[in-house]
């Protein structure tokens, strides 16, 4: 793995991380409502795309304003705006009942299974030392969801876990989209614009139920969706045409990780001997997944 890569990796991991705990505050503590919380973060990025877009005086912005160009964009990225989407959507009604560390722990766990599913289903070769790495990486998540789940605190509902499952599958779906990109920040900001078009129909929610906005919880979301989203996003699809699949999908278990660590900072959740040994366990197998083993070639 190159520095450029590692870096990048490394930004981009923080970024998640920051995302559930960003939207944990907003949510859980009611300064937002989910749908509000969703369509501001993706219509910020989207906006603020364009403003860099325009300042840095770009001819993509005039590709984009072209009636044809905007048609062909929609043909390539729809794909990509829709799994978006439902990723961030499923997202922000998941963080309304669950904490931060179990929200993505089941959210970048089903990242993880999608992706090696996508593998297997291409045959894309898996040594055993990736599968016993992942294997550990994964007991360490469950030592820390187990850990969380014993507190008093921890609210688990079946429609949080289904909402976050969904939005596992979808940014899995985005990432492996993600791994072909060669114009990563054009990508992602193109993504952001049509998702918010795409997302024009969450309104129809607000005729059942009404909107919750804080000063506060907008600020929270239009962090989320500038910030950790829409450049963490760009800087995560640089890494990826660098990482394999399972590498892509195994450096993402870092997050729960991280995640648990913001939660400790911002909700005030203690640090126990299982989240410690937990993070050991993580690191430890997403180190093995990182090792490139050489294939040796079988003679007939």
């Amino acid at each position: 793995m190159t520095i450029k890569t590692l870096i990048t990796t490394v930004f981009a991991l923080l970024a998640f991380a920051g995302n559930s705990v960003l939207c944990r505050l907003a949510l859980g503590e009611g300064q937002i409502d989910a749908t509000s919380f969703t369509i501001i973060r993706l219509m910020s990025g989207a906006v603020v795309f364009v403003i860099i877009l325009a300042l840095s005086g770009r001819d993509d912005i005039n590709a984009i304003c072209t009636l044809k160009q905007a048609f062909k964009a929609i043909s390539q990225r729809w794909l990509g705006a829709m799994m978006l989407l439902l990723y961030a959507t499923g997202f922000s009604f998941a963080y309304v009942q669950l904490s931060t560390g179990v929200g993505a722990l089941v959210l970048f766990g089903m990242v993880q299974l999608t992706m090696i599913g996508v593998s297997i289903y291409k045959q894309e070769y898996l040594p055993w030392l990736h599968i016993v790495g992942v294997f550990i990486a994964f007991c360490g998540l469950f030592l820390l969801v187990y850990s969380q789940l014993v507190g008093e605190d921890v609210i688990l509902s079946i429609f949080g876990l289904i909402c976050m499952l969904i939005a596992g599958i979808a940014w899995g779906v985005y990432t492996l989209l993600g791994r072909g990109s060669s114009a990563p920040f054009l990508d992602t900001g193109s993504n952001f614009i049509l998702s918010a078009v795409f997302c024009i129909p969450l309104l129809l929610i607000y005729l059942l139920m009404p909107a919750v906005l804080s000063a506060q919880g907008v600020g929270l979301a239009v962090v989320s969706g500038v910030v950790t989203s829409m450049l963490g996003y760009a800087i995560w699809y640089v890494a990826l045409p660098n990482l394999s699949r399972v590498q892509a999908g195994a450096v993402q278990l870092m997050v729960p990780v991280i995640a648990a660590f913001g939660g400790l900072i911002w909700v005030s959740e203690a640090i126990t001997l299982p989240l410690l040994i937990a993070q050991a366990m993580v690191l430890g197998g997403i180190a093995m997944v990182m090792i490139k083993v050489k294939v040796v070639p079988q003679k007939n």
